[in-house]
């Protein structure tokens, strides 16, 4: 299809009557023409369409319908029928009153063409920048961010269903494009059609231990057996290329030995790390994961906004990663996301999750932003058990390089230009064997078993550890624990986007799609948002039970 911009026309004076008698004191999706005018043009989108082709829908009215479909939890079919039916569609629309809309494939074709031409932040990236002309959004201030958890569109299987699941996907994905070759493989395997008939379930495996490991081999034999044939010379190539067989050669390769002719189990530390395992045939792209006990199969999703009282608490970034991504990895994308739109605050606030001493001094150097939040406590024996010979009580002298332990000896060696496994910049010191094994603290200070040094520690380079050390000391303060307060309301964006869209649990398949999706989401929640701010609506205040309430007045 191609495109052919046309300017949004204006809205029909029909529609306008009917609207206003229906809603008399508007509602969100009036409101947002109201203010904002047409939100999206045909322009915006042109390079998502080809030159040559039959006329296309409109665009800027797939994105606007898309929009609304997020703001108010809206499935394909209920939006495509919302357009036809719902004459505040038609209003933000501009369409007349027997406008017969869409057919409900067109929103996932559109979701498509936005992914395949890079244009999935388009949608978010124009309202901010109207926003900003309309001087509702500025750069500096305060910002926040948080994550949440995101539940992938597919089963959450034990390593056996898995791979019986994967040997069924690509039989199904063969049976479908080559039906006579896969016969003839199969007359060779007669007992597939029982084993891999029916969808893989825990309750079709054997029980016990023997019987089940005696089970998996036998699938990998026969996984190895269909790869084989796949690859066997006479064979189509394309085959190959089939995604349902690419998920398996790639699922074999990670769960499986094969030694010659026998077929391994592998465990424990044999599989590969979480990052790259695949965990479903039928998402890829899905990770597992666990938070605070929580586990999940899937993504996670992460908002920022501004949080000025003056101002609409507009979300300005969505991330979208999959499950194993630290938040600490997502700290320099997020300043970097927002220093493209150009709207970069003074302060970032942020959980633990997201600081580090080494991203306190790139946020300040870098970006110029104060990233404030408190960073991870100090989880060594010595603090648990001994604070007094923790790493915090040992004095540095930078310029003399040396360390002082809490008993007044100075360290032996003092070795730079390291890096740890992270990749930091840190400098290691050790201290005498002798005054180590002489003092009165040592069973709580180290129990190193180096013939030539006691204790050591290690530092981070002086940048860094200067801005650790000040950061610790801020937390104590109350002033920190009144800014940092703000970051609270994260939460309720969180609870707003769950709530509103379903933010936890993707309909979608695939890391691409689930962002989109998260992007459509930000944008809808952004104008749920402006509506309330136009209408004086105040934010809603931290709900507390009854019984705390009653609790709270006794103990006044």
């Amino acid at each position: 299809m191609s495109l052919r911009p046309i300017p949004v026309p204006p809205i029909p004076e029909a529609t306008v009557r009917v609207a206003r008698a229906a809603f008399r004191k508007g509602c969100l999706a009036m409101r947002v023409r109201d203010e904002l005018g047409p939100l999206f043009c045909d322009e915006q989108f042109v390079s998502a369409f080809p030159r040559r082709g039959g006329p296309a829908l409109s665009p800027a009215q797939l994105a606007m319908v898309s929009v609304l479909q997020f703001a108010e939890g809206l499935t394909d079919r209920q939006a495509a029928d919302a357009v036809r039916a719902r004459i505040d569609f038609k209003y933000c629309l501009g369409l007349d009153l027997d406008d017969p809309g869409f057919d409900v494939s067109v929103l996932s074709e559109f979701r498509d063409r936005l992914i395949v031409h890079g244009l999935e932040e388009q949608v978010l990236d124009i309202v901010l920048e109207r926003l900003s002309g309309l001087g509702l959004l500025r750069a500096g201030g305060r910002q926040r961010t948080d994550a949440t958890h995101v539940l992938a569109a597919v089963r959450a299987v034990n390593r056996m269903e898995f791979v019986g699941e994967t040997m069924r996907a690509a039989l199904e994905a063969l049976a479908a494009a080559v039906p006579g070759w896969l016969a003839d493989i199969t007359r060779q395997h007669l007992a597939w059609e029982k084993r891999y008939a029916a969808r893989c379930d825990s309750y079709r495996i054997p029980k016990g231990d023997n019987a089940r490991e005696e089970w998996a081999r036998t699938v990998g034999e026969d996984g190895f057996a269909l790869l084989e044939a796949v690859h066997a010379p006479g064979t189509p190539p394309w085959l190959r290329e089939i995604p349902a067989v690419q998920v398996l050669r790639t699922t074999w390769i990670q769960q499986y030995h094969r030694d010659g002719g026998e077929v391994r189990w592998r465990e424990g530390k044999d599989l590969p790390p979480g990052r790259i395992r695949i965990l479903s045939p039928y998402d890829v792209q899905a990770r597992y994961s666990v938070k605070r006990g929580t586990g999940w199969v899937g993504y996670k999703v992460h908002f920022s906004e501004v949080c000025e009282p003056d101002t609409p608490h507009v979300i300005t970034n969505v991330a979208t990663t999959d499950a194993t991504v630290q938040d600490t990895e997502m700290t320099d994308r997020v300043h970097q996301a927002l220093h493209k739109r150009k709207l970069l605050p003074a302060e970032h606030l942020v959980d633990c999750g997201y600081t580090s001493a080494s991203l306190l001094v790139q946020a300040r150097d870098e970006y110029h932003v104060n990233l404030l939040g408190p960073l991870r406590t100090d989880t060594s024996s010595q603090k648990r058990q001994t604070p007094e010979v923790a790493q915090e009580a040992f004095t540095i002298d930078w310029d003399g390089h040396r360390v002082t332990c809490p008993q007044g000896h100075t360290s032996a060696v003092w070795s730079a230009q390291r890096h740890n496994i992270r990749g930091v910049p840190i400098v290691q010191v050790f201290f005498r064997r002798e005054h180590c094994d002489a003092c009165p603290l040592r069973e709580a200070c180290t129990r190193t078993t180096n013939p030539r040094y006691g204790r050591g520690l290690q530092i981070l380079a002086r940048p860094l550890q200067e801005a650790q050390d000040a950061r610790r000391r801020e937390e104590q303060t109350d002033e920190f624990k009144d800014r940092y307060a703000m970051r609270a309301g994260a939460e309720g964006t969180i609870s707003q986007a769950v709530r509103r869209s379903r933010v936890r649990t993707t309909p979608y398949i695939g890391l691409a799609k689930t962002h989109l999706g998260h992007v459509f989401t930000a944008t809808a929640l952004n104008l749920v948002r402006l509506d309330a701010w136009w209408n004086g609506r105040p934010l809603g205040a931290t709900r507390t039970s009854h019984f705390s309430q009653l609790s709270l007045s006794l103990a006044a």
